[in-house]
Formats: C-alpha cells, sequence, structure tokens
C-alpha cells in the first residue's frame, strides 16, 4: 500500500441502541478515512457520548457493528482499544499525580514503552509542565494531558468527546490546532453541540438528531456552494437568456419575473460580479441574499 493511500479505519454499520423501551440511537451508519477529521455535531441528548462509548467497547450495541482498524468491536474488544485514543468529556485525571508521573503509570497499564512519553509531551506542548501536579495545572492544559493519555499508545483512532468544553478562548485556539495538527496523521471523531468548533476544526460532519444520523455534510463543499447561490431582484423583468448571455451560470431558476435564484459556476465575489452586470445591463437591484444552507441554517432544520 502506497504512503498516501488511504484507508477506512472506522465504519460504522447500522449501530442502534436502546435502554428498556428508550431507543438512544437507531441505526447509524458512516465510515471515516485515515487522516480525516470528522465533527459529530447535535444538541445535548442526541445520542453523540452513547455512539463513542459504544466505539471504545465500554458498551455493547443492540444491534449493528462497527470496525475499528479492520477490528469488530464486539469480537476483539481488546484489540479495539489498543487502536483507540479516547478523551471523554469529563476528562479523569488523578489530581494528586505529577505530569510525568501519571503518564508513566498510563504506559504500565498499556504495557508499552516509556519511551513514547517524551514523544507525547513534545506533541501536545507539554515540555514545561512535565514536572508540576495534575491539580495545579489549567484547564487547558489539563485538556493536553488528556490527549496525552488518548495518544500514549499510538492508537489510528481518536475520539475526542467535548474536547473544547469550559476552555478560554486562548486555550480554545491552542486545543484546536493541536487537534489539527494530530488529524494530519490519525482517524478523528469529534463531538460537539458548539458549531463554530466544528467548523473550525473539521473537514466533514454528522449531525445526529434524536439518536439518527440525518445529515453528513462536507464542509467545503458546504461554503462553496453557500458563496455561489444569490437570490435576486430586480427593478423591473429580466430573461434567463440574458441572465445566461452575461454571467458564467450553472443554474437561473426563476421565482417571477423580476426574481431569480441564481447558482454561480465557480465565482469567489458573486455580490460584486452581480452589480456590475446590473450597471452594465441597465437593470437595478432591489434585493439580494445567499440562499444557501450554512451549517447553522441546516443545524436549526434539521434538529428543530
Amino acid at each position: 500500500m502506497s504512503h498516501n493511500t488511504k484507508f477506512m479505519t472506522l465504519t460504522v454499520t447500522n449501530i442502534s441502541k436502546t435502554y428498556g423501551t428508550q431507543e438512544v440511537l437507531n441505526k447509524i451508519n458512516f465510515s471515516v478515512k485515515q487522516g480525516e477529521i470528522v465533527g459529530v455535531l447535535g444538541p445535548n441528548g442526541a445520542g453523540k457520548s452513547t455512539l463513542f462509548k459504544i466505539l471504545t467497547s465500554y458498551l455493547k450495541p443492540t444491534s449493528g457493528s462497527a470496525k475499528i482498524a479492520g477490528i469488530d468491536i464486539s469480537e476483539n474488544p481488546l484489540a479495539v482499544k489498543k487502536n483507540i485514543g479516547y478523551l471523554p468529556e469529563n476528562n479523569p485525571l488523578y489530581l494528586t499525580m505529577y505530569v510525568k508521573e501519571y503518564l508513566e503509570f498510563l504506559a504500565d497499564l498499556h504495557k508499552i514503552s516509556k519511551q513514547n512519553i517524551a514523544t507525547v509531551i513534545a506533541q501536545v506542548g507539554l515540555a514545561d509542565e512535565a514536572h508540576k501536579k495534575i491539580s495545579e495545572l489549567s484547564k487547558g492544559y489539563k485538556q493536553r494531558v488528556g490527549l496525552a493519555s488518548a495518544l500514549l499508545h499510538d492508537p489510528s483512532v481518536l475520539l475526542l468527546d467535548e474536547p473544547t468544553t469550559g476552555l478560554d478562548p486562548n486555550q480554545l485556539i491552542e486545543i484546536r490546532n493541536l487537534i489539527k495538527e494530530i488529524g494530519k496523521t490519525k482517524t478523528i471523531l469529534f463531538s460537539s453541540h458548539i458549531l463554530q468548533e466544528v467548523e473550525a476544526i473539521c473537514q466533514r460532519v454528522l449531525l445526529i438528531n434524536k439518536g439518527a444520523l440525518v445529515a453528513d455534510i462536507n464542509l467545503s463543499e458546504l461554503k462553496a456552494a453557500s458563496e455561489q447561490q444569490l437570490e435576486v431582484t430586480f427593478d423591473k423583468p429580466i430573461s434567463a437568456a440574458v441572465l445566461n448571455t452575461h454571467l458564467h451560470l450553472k443554474n437561473a431558476t426563476s421565482i417571477n419575473e423580476n426574481s431569480w435564484l441564481l447558482t454561480f459556476e465557480n465565482e469567489t465575489d458573486t455580490g460584486n460580479v452581480l452589480f456590475d452586470f446590473s450597471k452594465k445591463q441597465g437593470y437595478k437591484i432591489l434585493q439580494m441574499a445567499q440562499k444557501t444552507d450554512t451549517l447553522e441554517s441546516l443545524f436549526k432544520r434539521l434538529t428543530s
């Protein structure tokens, strides 16, 4: 296999989870490639944490299956755990231990070489804090210790459950950048209910609502589409022929004789292009609005 070949390191097939009569997850399906950072977005109580607990083999699914690095989570949970790094939402740490001491303790638990510790401390930017007690660290540095512990055994997949909760703006930016850097070589599934977080870190978003996967969105495609579709109202009737002759359009849909929904080929500054066109052709623009879904409008529409 060539070095840059991307393969599926995480595949989820029809995963469902019920507690008594309550259905927490309903037939979830998706797969994630190596080097991909995917956000799992949804309101509180949507089922995000339950999904993560199933993927770490901490909970058994009621039905369905999942594979991590080709290993079935139900058939070989121990091998799955060796391939997964997990940062739970509450980031449980032994606060009375020193940073380095804590990571040495984890290396013993994992039965792995302590040589990994120096690498991971450097990777997450903990060098200056390694000799401090965990209780003395700021929230941002405690999150770094959590990330270090998730990375210590060099897993192929990282599951980060709400990793930026409670951080101040500076810590937030640092942890974001750290996750992006780690995501160049690993598969990362990152849960959040904060839209800006997901947009800043992820390339793709899985939107979960009431236990169901309601959308799988490529963020760069969504952004490109939202920049290229405008609803425009002119001061007098205008034909499709005139619009298509003078503008690089993929599509022009008539709303009424004065108003059109225009999808541009690949213009970046669609507003200015339209103003130039209307000036040259003797039209006035009465109204203009971007029409395509943003992540926020999709979230509202699919979770309300």
